[in-house]
């Protein structure tokens, strides 16, 4: 493939990421304002400059269209440069570097925050609204944990099953939600990479206490 191609296929590829932002946008700020039910794709269509076929093109219905695409909350650009920092050890190996390589990717993720805050905060308004769409996010939100916990294992060659693969999804995919609801929280006034750090620093502290195994009570194994 030569180079006009490839600069050709990525301006493609963000005018699309732009449109599939673009709709999401729309569908979040309708829904918070109306509800669902409240509004047509039609009307989606007409604020976002598309026909009706080019929305399903993107989604196939107005729920999918409030969640949005996994692609658009992840720059390739940062998890690639994340993947290529377990190259310093052996397949199979957790590298010594994944929590420090983690809070950074976690940073870096949350500088794109900014830009979509109005539309995080349409969001929450959405699941205030309509309290059933909490069922699709958490659906959402473990698809997307699913493909975080991929990144992980590419980065480490191990498998997405690894324990340590999987605690670390869970572990940072909680803290981040937990500072995402208090920044978005009425009255907040800090920083979002301030709490993300504070709940980070706090998870650390409980899980460099001491640890002994507990002894197994006379009777059980």
């Amino acid at each position: 493939m030569n180079e006009g191609a490839v600069i050709e296929g990525g301006l493609r590829e963000r005018k699309r990421a732009a449109t599939r932002a673009a709709i999401t946008a729309v569908a979040r700020k309708l829904t918070a304002e109306r509800g669902l039910n409240g509004y047509t794709v039609e009307e989606v269509c007409e604020q976002t400059d598309i026909s009706r076929r080019t929305f399903f093109n993107y989604f196939p219905t107005k729920e999918d269209a409030i969640l949005g695409h996994v692609d658009d909350e992840i720059p390739k650009d940062v998890i690639d440069d994340f993947i290529a920092g377990g190259g310093s050890t052996e397949p199979g190996e957790v590298s010594p570097t994944l929590f420090q390589d983690l809070i950074v990717l976690s940073l870096k993720l949350s500088e794109n925050m900014a830009a979509s805050e109005e539309e995080t905060r349409q969001l929450i308004g959405v699941i205030k609204k309509e309290p059933q769409l909490m069922l699709r996010i958490i659906g959402a939100t473990e698809e997307r944990e699913a493909e975080f916990a991929r990144v992980l294992a590419l980065r480490e060659g191990v498998a997405p099953e690894h324990p340590v693969v999987q605690m670390a999804v869970v572990l940072l995919g909680n803290i981040a939600r937990k500072s995402s609801w208090t920044y978005f929280s009425d009255g907040n006034t800090r920083p979002y990479r301030e709490l993300l750090l504070e709940n980070i620093a706090a998870a650390r502290q409980l899980f460099s206490q001491n640890f002994e195994e507990p002894v197994p009570a006379e009777g059980h194994s």
